[in-house]
Formats: structure tokens, C-alpha cells, sequence
């Protein structure tokens, strides 16, 4: 029998990355667009740094098979838009009955959670914090402090993503702003779309068509 072969990696704290790992990414500025609420603010820093690596996720893939883990680093440059930290996209899972979690290594940042019916949950992250996301829950990280965000991040490796789940309710409910009193608050976004009965009920059914599936 060919048993799956252990591997062990080393992580840079200070670029941030993995080394020897399978899969690397990067999302830039300009791939960005619609992200922020303030249009103008980010089209002004479009114009100059549009190629600028907002963040990059390094990680390993030894399988697809559901009792495997994909496990990685991601890092996060600091910055705003307008008065809007730098973030990530963020998504669901595909099968959505899967966790993630996440150890912070370096910097201050946030991790933002939206159930499907729009309930929000903030959980911050600095070096040694673990933050669980549960499974059914929307989750995008935010770069609260003035240096890097570092975290590594686990989950199983059928999860899959589901990024247009945000963008169909026009964002995600809650926005994570700078306070002018060098802190950081919480704000509603008014365009935010709430889901209906309907769309919940169709995202729980692909939690169950996976089971039967399995």
C-alpha cells in the first residue's frame, strides 16, 4: 500500500510565506474593484498602486479527499481604503458544513463572521490567538494594525469556496472602519442585501446533498 507521505514546512515570519508548499497566490490591489464602500478613494489608490500585493496565501494541498487538510499561511499587507482596513475577499465553503481555523503568527487583524441569516460575529486575532469559524459561516479576514497580518489557517481539504455568496447581498452586513481615535469600530453597510428564506434553505441543501453523497 502507498501511505500518504508526512511532509513538514518552515514559515517566514517575515515574508509572510511557506516554503516548499504547492500552491501560491497573490490578490492585488486592482483585482479589488467593488470591494470597498468608498469607490473614489479606492480608484485614487488604483491609480498608483494598483499592482501593490494586498495579500498572498501560500498552503498544501495533499488531497481532495474529505478526510484530508489543506493547511497554509496568509499574509496581509496593512493599509485603507478611504477609512476602510484592507481585507480579504472572503467566502463560504461550498460545503458549507466545513470549519476552518486559524493561528495567529504575526499582527493584529480580525476575523469577520456573517451566518447566513446576517448575524455577525468579530473575533480578533494577534500572534498565539486560534480562531474557529464554524462551519455555515461567511468569513473574511481585516488587517486592523500597521504591520502585516499573518495567520495560518486550516480546514478540510472538500471544503471548496463560494466567493459570490458576499457579492450577491452587495457586501458583507457589517464593515470594519478606523475610528479616527486610533482604534477601530464596527458599521452597518447600508447597501447590504439580506438573503432570503429561500436562498438560506438552498444553501442548508448543499450541506445535505454532500452527506448523501458521501
Amino acid at each position: 500500500m502507498q501511505w500518504p507521505e508526512p511532509r513538514s514546512f518552515d514559515v517566514n515570519l517575515e515574508t509572510g510565506l511557506i516554503a516548499g508548499t504547492d500552491t501560491h497566490y497573490q490578490k492585488r490591489l486592482g483585482d479589488l474593484a467593488g470591494l470597498y464602500a468608498d469607490t473614489a478613494a479606492f480608484e485614487a489608490l488604483a491609480a498608483t498602486r494598483a499592482g501593490e500585493v494586498v495579500y498572498e496565501v501560500t498552503d498544501h494541498r495533499p488531497s481532495a479527499e474529505p478526510g484530508d487538510l489543506i493547511t497554509g499561511v496568509t499574509r496581509m499587507s496593512a493599509g485603507k481604503v478611504g477609512n476602510e482596513y484592507f481585507m480579504t475577499r472572503g467566502h463560504i465553503h461550498a460545503n458549507i458544513d466545513r470549519p476552518e481555523l486559524y493561528f495567529g503568527l504575526k499582527g493584529h487583524g480580525l476575523m469577520l463572521m456573517e451566518a447566513p441569516d446576517g448575524e455577525t460575529r468579530l473575533v480578533e486575532v494577534r500572534a498565539n490567538t486560534i480562531c474557529y469559524v464554524p462551519p455555515r459561516w461567511i468569513h473574511r479576514s481585516v488587517n486592523l494594525g500597521d504591520t502585516d497580518l499573518v495567520m495560518l489557517f486550516c480546514y478540510p481539504a472538500d471544503s471548496g469556496q463560494d466567493y459570490e455568496i458576499i457579492e450577491r447581498s452587495n457586501g458583507m452586513r457589517t464593515r470594519i472602519v478606523d475610528d479616527g481615535q486610533g482604534g477601530w469600530r464596527r458599521e452597518q453597510n447600508p447597501e447590504w442585501r439580506a438573503r432570503t428564506i429561500e436562498e438560506i434553505e438552498t444553501l442548508i441543501a448543499r450541506q445535505h446533498e454532500t452527506e448523501q453523497a458521501r
